[in-house]
């Protein structure tokens, strides 16, 4: 769109002007570019600068007959220079000033209603007035300046710049202001010329279309975008009417006048229907377009700037298809699209591009054609200088200098073609085509069409060639070529090939020119060139056939043997070899395009064989080249280097010879290796390997001439894929072996098994693994069949789901405890052979993985070691012990022999944790958090303050090994626990182990006192040493010398609060039956309150009660209220004593003792006890 002048290209924007009073000026004009619409501002600083917007004298050609269609200048001029508003600003002081002041007033207004008044410019006064003198305005002379201004009261505006809400209040009913009158002026004019239009009566269809136009540009300034292309719609059919009927211009120029006119139209008409949303109709239109113009291609010498111009054509409306918000809806019309006859290349931009691109290339070859043919193609540069474009649309004229001034002097059609012909000499179109198919592809590919895409490329790329700049034709053939091979457009890929061959050879690139060579003669192209006749363009390698194919394939092949050289350009005599010093080697692998060039099968008819067995190998070769290939030289490399062998060609075995300078390696004669057509070449040989693991063959060179090699991947027949462009083709299907059987199945490797071990290896673990101490596996090695040297013991720990043993929640942690199991090192290595002095004790210990270096052993030698591995957590795991070593020498190259062993271990936690808080016997707390409980109190144990309780901690055997117990204690050395908490009978070592057998359990009881108020309290943590029993000759007087396990149990945080009452119940342990015994229940208030107490006490039939029953207390601040009862018992034995019931009235909490508490032993008469000290210690008790 840049052919366009910018003010086409954008819509018209309102143009105002503001005199006087300088300083105002930035303000007013920012304000008004911040409008919706925008205005646009002449700033004039005075009155003497109001001429720049008089009306200037009519020049001769704007007579009643006009000299052409459209002013090049009349729409800028009413942007830039024709105002529709002008706005006089005066300052308060000279309006209510002097005489003198008041008169220059009056003059500048004069003068400027003189120059507005031929133009029907609309005038707005501003009186400028300080905040301070808004009141001293003299309001005669406001009357007498608005009449002698003419204009009405709301045209006449104070405005006040010194205070900011009067001066926005200001700019807004300036803005307003022009805003209302600038659209009253566009609306006039357009009345205006259109009462022109109107009459009919028009001298010419020029003026027609010329006011049209401005009628068009001036309901664009008023934004009435549908009068405006209505009536651009109008003038465009006006002047398509006029092709064939004006006479005013010679026919050359009336015909590129008519279409540049034409241009400017529908750009208008296309730019308010895209901005307008209306896709589907913009492109009808332009079809429209371009089926009007399209068939007037003018005279011949001059029908290039026919398709320059429909080039232009479609160029612009995929710039306004990629710039109009319409473009964004084109899937939502594209439904719609089809309806009206469009097909979906129609709604993208790139369909335009690329017919931009075509037209511009027709253009370029017409233009050649006409200055090959031009009989003064040599004198057309004369006076071409001289000639510019005229005051009018389209038209062209030559300037003759006259004195100080220049006039315009018409050009004949002869004038013009020269003229045109120079400048189309002047620019080169193959860069403009260039960008116009990289916008095509770049836009196709946005649309996800790759095949169409590429084709735009390969006409850049074509470009490139024509223009010489072969690296970037080059680069652009490669990707090409991919995607038709990918297709298997073999027309095609031929074209691309041979232009990638011709780029290959200027630019000196040997290997890309000898590729590129073999894969054309390798292509399935037709026999002869008459299917390949109908495509206009074949490329510098000529059409494609079978004929062509052969002699690309008798000039590569001439090269890589050096009998020729590679020319680099067709004027100068230097050219590239092929020699011992520039040497040349293809890579053809499973992928490479290569693979039709040559293809390597290799099958083993073995898939599993012995060490030293000898196997049998066929190795197959293909090719799809043309001629018979004659190959001077295999070599067969396998991943075992001492399996290469070398296969030379008899009937050329002095160029063979070259390569075959390696002592001791293997080599076969063959009376010929020749490659045929589509004929699979098959040699069979034995094979065999000391070397025990996989053995693959790597790949085959081939080697032609003495310089140039063929390294191709080898494939396995089973697995080997079609090659793609052939599979297609009428041709004959062999399979690479004999066996039809061996060609479905055959592997390019083979398993070489390891040789019978003749060494045991043994684990001697059994039973499970606990948690925390460090559990010992031996392992011993026993060379019973012969020696054993260089031997490595890789140890390896697997999680049995084969997952790593590093918990994944703390894989990011560095600590050991991160991992589930670890290896820590290996201990009691020992040898029982007499005659070793010595050896490399190698260990590499990692968290799952060991190696561990064996010494030499003698046959009938033993070696063994103890794996020392901890379990973090509980876990089953997968022991894996490997055996590497030689039973001959000691050599790092000699034969290994592999010896495996596994063990699944399983993990487990010895001891289970559980604990329990009670409170003391028969007295009871109330805890306010039981009664409502908190989000956590569920979770989360509560203790009274300042009140001691019991903690009973039990510890449960959980495995099937009896344990040793050496001491239980809470540790609450960490985080300050004994400032607020304090703990009695922490516990010590056991006088004597105590024997936990499976599933047995052990209890302890600790007593614990909150001293501090605090809602989440650590207690500390547990701490039980123990020991696995190691069987009936384990003795326990030296368990407590063996290290210890030491398992730990993290108490749960409990809340310390305080209770407002506490109810303790006190009475004989035992009583008499018969005799009577006081029964008491304390109830104490902690708190500063007095609190109401309700009780009662049911009668029991075991006892005889007197007391109250039931009634309400009041119990004092930090008091105690005691309730007395006496009791006689009636029955003798465990009897339940009557059932109390204390209620707090203001916590609404009631309180019953538990029936242990309210159950004592009346014996049926008086007894007397002795005590004996007993054996047992009181804190702690065993159980099974």
């Amino acid at each position: 769109m840049e052919e366009f002048p910018e003010e086409l290209r954008t819509p018209p924007v309102a143009l105002v002007a503001v005199v006087g009073c300088p300083e105002l000026h930035p303000v007013i004009s920012t304000y008004l570019h911040s409008e919706n619409p925008p205005i646009n501002t002449l700033a004039l600083p005075d009155f003497s600068k109001i001429s720049l917007i008089a009306k200037t004298i009519k020049e001769g050609y704007e007579s009643s007959q006009p000299t052409g269609i459209l002013k090049k200048d009349w729409l800028l001029k009413h942007l830039t220079r024709v105002p529709a508003v002008v706005a006089a600003l005066f300052s308060s002081d000279h309006v209510s000033g002097d005489p003198a002041q008041w008169l220059q007033v009056c003059t500048d207004l004069e003068n400027l209603k003189a120059v507005i008044q031929g133009r029907n410019i609309k005038l707005i006064l501003v009186v400028v007035v300080q905040s301070t003198s808004k009141d001293e305005i003299s309001e005669d002379r406001m009357i007498a300046l608005r009449k002698r201004a003419e204009v009405d009261s709301k045209h006449l505006i104070v405005f006040v710049p010194d205070d900011v809400s009067e001066l926005k209040e200001s700019l807004n009913r300036l803005g307003n202001t022009f805003a209302e009158l600038a659209n009253t002026y566009y609306r006039d004019e357009g009345r205006r010329i259109r009462a022109r239009l109107e009459r009919k009566s028009l001298s010419s269809v020029e003026l027609s279309i010329r006011y049209c136009f401005k009628v068009a540009i001036y309901a664009e300034f008023r934004r009435d975008w549908v009068e405006a292309l209505r009536l651009y719609e109008d003038a465009y059919h006006t002047l398509r009417e006029m092709v064939g009927t004006s006479t005013r211009l010679p026919p050359i120029q009336r015909l590129v006048e008519i279409k540049i006119v034409a241009e400017q139209l529908y750009f208008k008409i296309s730019t308010i229907l895209l901005h307008g949303g209306k896709l589907i109709e913009a492109i009808t239109w332009f079809r429209q377009h371009i089926a009007s113009y399209k068939a007037l291609l003018g005279a011949p010498e001059v029908n290039f700037l026919h398709w320059e111009w429909i080039s232009r054509q479609f160029l612009v409306f995929a710039e306004l298809l990629d710039t109009s918000s319409a473009s964004i809806q084109i899937l939502s019309s594209s439904v719609s699209g089809a309806a009206h006859g469009l097909s979906q290349w129609e709604l993208s931009s790139a369909y335009y591009y690329q017919l931009a691109a075509h037209y511009l290339k027709e253009k370029r070859s017409c233009l050649e054609l006409t200055l090959s043919m031009s009989e003064t193609a040599n004198d057309i540069n004369e006076n071409a200088e001289s000639v510019a474009p005229s005051v009018f649309v389209g038209q062209f004229a030559r300037l003759l200098e006259q004195g100080d001034t220049y006039a315009m002097q018409p050009l004949t059609d002869e004038e013009y073609v020269h003229y045109v012909l120079a400048e189309g000499k002047r620019f080169q179109d193959s860069f403009e085509i260039i960008a116009l198919f990289k916008k095509s592809s770049e836009a196709y590919t946005n649309i996800k069409a790759q095949r169409i895409a590429s084709y735009c490329g390969l006409e850049m790329a074509r470009e490139y060639f024509a223009v010489n700049e072969f690296d970037k034709a080059k680069q652009l053939f490669d990707s090409i070529a991919t995607l038709y091979r990918k297709e298997g457009w073999v027309i095609l890929l031929w074209e691309a090939l041979g232009y990638l061959r011709e780029c290959s050879r200027i630019l000196g690139l040997v290997k890309d020119f000898v590729e590129h060579s073999l894969e054309m003669a390798a292509l399935p192209v037709p026999s002869s060139s008459s299917d390949s006749s109908s495509f206009k363009q074949c490329g510098p390698a000529g059409p494609a056939s079978l004929s062509q194919r052969k002699i690309i394939h008798k000039e590569v092949f001439e090269l890589v043997r050096g009998e020729s050289g590679l020319a680099l350009n067709e004027n100068v005599n230097t050219s590239h070899k092929v020699t011992a010093d520039q040497p040349l080697c293809l890579e053809i692998d499973p992928v490479s395009p290569l693979r039709v060039v040559l293809l390597a099968s290799v099958a083993f008819h073995e898939q599993i064989v012995k060490p030293g067995t000898p196997t049998v190998i066929t190795l197959s070769l293909l090719t799809q080249l043309p001629l018979t290939v004659e190959i001077d030289q295999l070599e067969i490399q396998f991943n075992q280097s001492l399996c290469d062998f070398t296969i030379i060609n008899g009937q050329r075995s002095q160029v063979a010879a070259i390569s075959n300078d390696q002592p001791g390696h293997r080599v076969e004669n063959v009376p010929s290796l020749s490659l045929s057509t589509n004929k699979w070449l098959r040699l069979t040989y034995d094979m065999k390997s000391d070397q025990s693991g996989k053995l693959e063959c790597v790949s085959v060179i081939a080697r032609i001439g003495p310089h140039f090699t063929i390294c191709c991947r080898a494939e396995s027949p089973a697995s080997m894929n079609e090659l793609p462009l052939w599979k297609f083709e009428d041709h004959v299907e062999t399979f690479p072996t004999k066996d039809p059987g061996l060609a479905f199945s055959g592997q390019k490797a083979t398993q070489v098994e390891e040789p019978d071990p003749l060494v045991d290896l043994k684990l001697g673990a059994s039973s499970p693994a606990l948690v925390g101490e460090r559990f010992l596996v031996p392992v011993t090695v026993s060379a019973k069949g012969h020696a054993v040297y260089a031997g490595e013991l890789k140890i390896n720990l697997v999680d049995t789901k084969g997952v790593s043993l590093l918990s994944p929640r703390e894989v990011q942690q560095n600590s050991m405890d991160s991992l589930h199991v670890e290896l820590l090192g290996v201990s009691g290595v020992e040898c029982e052979s007499k005659s070793q002095t010595g050896s490399d004790d190698i260990q590499k210990i990692q968290h799952s993985f060991g190696l561990v270096s064996v010494p030499f052993l003698n046959e009938g030698d033993t070696w063994s070691c103890k794996l020392e591995i901890k379990w973090h957590r509980p876990k089953p795991i997968m022991l894996y012990v490997s055996l590497s070593y030689s039973p001959h020498s000691s050599e790092p190259s000699a034969p290994k022999v592999h010896v495996h062993k596994s063990l699944e271990i399983e993990g487990k936690t010895a001891v289970l944790f559980s604990h329990q808080y009670m409170s003391p016997f028969r007295r009871d707390p109330l805890l306010l958090s039981k009664i409502k409980p908190g989000p956590d109190s569920g979770q989360m144990p509560s203790l009274p303050l300042n009140e001691t309780c019991v903690l009973a901690v039990t510890a449960k055997n959980s495995t099937e090994v009896p344990l040793w117990l050496l001491s239980m204690f809470i540790d609450v050395n960490n985080d300050n626990i004994g400032k607020f908490c304090m703990m009695q009978n922490k516990g010590e070592n056991f006088s004597n182990p105590i024997f936990l057998v499976p599933g047995g359990e052990f209890k302890k009881v600790f007593s614990i006192t909150p001293e501090a108020n605090i809602s989440k309290l650590k207690v500390g943590t547990v701490c039980l040493k123990w020991r696995r029993d190691s069987g009936p000759g384990d003795q326990s007087e030296s368990i407590t010398n063996a290290t210890a396990v030491v398992s730990k149990y993290n108490l749960p945080e409990i809340n310390a609060e305080v209770s407002p009452l506490v109810v303790k119940l006190e009475c004989p342990s035992h009583a008499i039956l018969g005799n009577p015994f006081t029964y008491f229940v304390r109830i104490q208030n902690l708190t500063k309150l007095l609190q109401e107490i309700k009780f009662s006490l049911a009668d029991s039939q075991s006892f005889v009660l007197a007391g109250s029953h039931i009634d309400t207390i009041f119990v004092l601040p930090k008091s105690e209220q005691i309730l007395g009862y006496k009791l006689v018992p009636l029955v003798s034995g465990f009897q339940q004593l009557p059932r109390v019931t204390v209620t707090s009235m203001r916590y609404s909490a009631a309180f019953q003792p538990s029936v242990a508490a309210s159950t004592v032993f009346v014996f049926p008469s008086e007894t007397h006890f002795e005590t004996t000290r007993m054996g047992v210690r009181p804190e702690s008790v065993a159980a099974e």
